[in-house]
């Protein structure tokens, strides 16, 4: 069985984009690879597109439990755009599956334009960095989002600062969320713990405690932290002692 979804402002490049064949059969600048996925850039019209494609949902049952990873990632995709998340744009997503196995799969995303993800900007040590206001507006929109997400019970499950872009409007953009899911109780406590922790992480080599502090109150919504935000606030800090 397959399905297969070109948007239809993009039916001009059928041609290239219009099947799950034509698009392993896709050539591009590889950027990524691994025994399950592989990312390549393509350029058409004077847009890039990044295209992922996935020759298996991991080992053994796997191949036939739960979704693929392909699915979840074009869905939160999807669901963040709904939200009113800035995300990368879905051109084209699919899947193909033989019997009850499932058997390869395809997500194209348009170019986000001039970005570049908080990880580079933190390893170049950026000037940006050192800039209050700029970093003020940047905390301010991943505080928002990532209360958005919280707020639907869904988590991001690898929220760190590579997989937030930044525009030279000083935009922010969520990407790659393959992991993401909804959670309930216990669980979803646990993972809105892991997502902050994660953002923490990078952040507490680049920012000040005060610019961390903040972060978390403008997540909040409050303008001072009560008995539960600092016992979460500890688990934060604590999350990956001994990890890293």
């Amino acid at each position: 069985m397959a399905g297969w979804n070109l948007e239809p402002g993009y039916a001009a490049l059928g041609d290239d984009f219009g099947s799950l064949d034509a698009v392993f059969a896709l050539q591009g600048e590889r950027l990524t690879r691994d025994p399950l996925s592989e990312v390549i850039r393509v350029e058409r019209g004077g847009v890039n597109y990044y295209v992922k494609r996935y020759v298996a949902a991991g080992k053994g049952l796997r191949r036939y439990l739960g979704r693929p990873r392909v699915k979840s990632e074009w869905q939160n995709l999807k669901r963040f755009a709904k939200w009113g998340i800035p995300t990368a744009e879905v051109v084209a997503w699919g899947l193909e599956r033989k019997g009850a196995a499932y058997d390869r799969g395809a997500l194209i995303t348009r170019e986000l334009p001039r970005t570049e993800d908080l990880s580079e900007v933190a390893r170049l040590h950026d000037a940006r960095l050192n800039d209050r206001t700029w970093v003020d507006g940047i905390s301010r929109q991943v505080a928002r989002y990532t209360r958005i997400m919280h707020d639907h019970h869904f988590t991001h499950n690898d929220l760190k600062w590579r997989n937030l872009l930044v525009d030279d409007c000083s935009t922010v953009f969520l990407i790659d969320c393959p992991n993401g899911a909804f959670w309930v109780s216990f669980m979803l406590r646990y993972r809105i713990t892991k997502d902050l922790a994660c953002l923490d992480k990078v952040a507490k080599y680049h920012l000040s405690a005060t610019q961390r502090l903040r972060f978390y109150l403008q997540y909040r919504g409050r303008e001072r932290l009560n008995e539960s935000d600092k016992k979460r606030i500890r688990h934060i800090v604590s999350f990956f002692e001994g990890r890293e």
